[in-house]
């Protein structure tokens, strides 16, 4: 039977998150010092998102979380939601968030990863019944819109890694803000860049994959960010020469799910992330194409392999659980 997301598994990813977006400590900043003063502490440095290690996943963390209550607001930690939201997700808070963002040595602060999540976790508030943590987030959405609107065009290259710098990933997640907002200028951008960088890519041989701390398949994730971005009439031709042998199982490397051999390593626990990514994807890669297609129930069946890699390890370490359960969550509703 496919992985669905029930009730249950919601009230579980929201359980673990809850358990770690306010856990301060271990934390891994990435923060540069300008002088003494900045040698701070990460609640000090991030009033709203100092927990689940480091900040990018704090934010995708309160995302999940987002998406429970919008899915479920009759659940077991519906109520611990909106307290949380209530307490943390504040205009003042959320201005020591854009404090921080505001300094020189900020300016590639969680580029594009962090941004690309920060837009997502505006997109979801801004979904839900009550407006006011969407409107109090607003203020740190539109710096990291705009800055979106003032590096892609800067950017000659795409960064094709599979890990936290992919500029795939960071289009594919910011289309869902700005088409929610209404930001037309923001969507033509993303689409022309998503174009400019990847439209003329074809036959790829996905070599190098899995790296050994990949959490994204730089091949899957920029199918996924053209096949978000693009027209179904230009993706379709696109997808045909960008993996023109998937009905083959071919590239091989793309349906084998990969080996985590030690999840107290930080890096290593990234492949469980990547086999999580990679179900996401290859699940909205199948429901894009007609149903009679041959590489539909082959896309669904490596997706079930790579969930069954994956799902029964959210909570082995902190080294994943701290963030592994984003990613199922967006794999389990493709």
């Amino acid at each position: 039977m496919p992985h669905i997301l029930t009730a249950d598994t919601a009230a579980r990813f929201a359980a673990l998150t809850l358990g770690h977006v306010t856990r301060e400590y271990p934390n891994k900043p990435d923060h540069t010092l300008a002088g003494p003063e900045d040698a701070r502490t990460p609640a000090a440095l991030h009033p709203v998102f100092y927990g689940s290690f480091d900040w990018h996943s704090c934010v995708h963390g309160y995302w999940l979380l987002a998406r429970v209550l919008r899915r479920f607001p009759e659940g077991p930690q519906a109520d611990a939601i909106r307290a949380l939201f209530d307490r943390q997700v504040t205009p003042e808070r959320v201005a020591g968030e854009c404090a921080y963002l505001a300094a020189p040595t900020a300016r590639g602060f969680k580029r594009p990863y962090g941004w690309a999540w920060a837009l997502t976790l505006a997109d979801e508030l801004g979904r839900l019944p009550e407006p006011r943590w969407a409107r109090a987030l607003a203020p740190l959405a539109e710096i990291v819109a705009q800055r979106f609107r003032e590096f892609l065009p800067l950017s000659p290259y795409p960064v094709r890694v599979g890990t936290h710098f992919n500029t795939a990933f960071g289009l594919r997640m910011a289309a869902d803000y700005a088409e929610g907002t209404g930001d037309a200028g923001l969507t033509g951008l993303l689409r022309a860049t998503a174009a400019r960088w990847y439209g003329p890519d074809a036959d790829c041989p996905a070599w190098g994959e899995p790296s050994g701390d990949d959490f994204l398949s730089s091949a899957l994730i920029e199918a996924e960010a053209l096949r978000r971005l693009m027209p179904a009439e230009d993706f379709l031709p696109w997808f045909d020469r960008f993996l023109p042998r998937l009905a083959e199982r071919q590239p091989e490397t793309l349906f084998r799910p990969a080996t985590v051999t030690d999840r107290s390593d930080g890096k290593i626990a990234h492949l469980d992330g990547l086999n999580l990514s990679r179900a996401w994807c290859l699940r909205a890669l199948a429901a894009a194409l007609p149903a009679a297609d041959a590489r539909v129930p082959v896309l669904r069946d490596a997706a079930e392999a790579h969930l069954d890699a994956a799902l029964p390890h959210l909570a082995d370490d902190y080294m994943g659980e701290h963030w592994l359960a984003s990613f199922a969550l967006l794999a389990l509703e493709a």
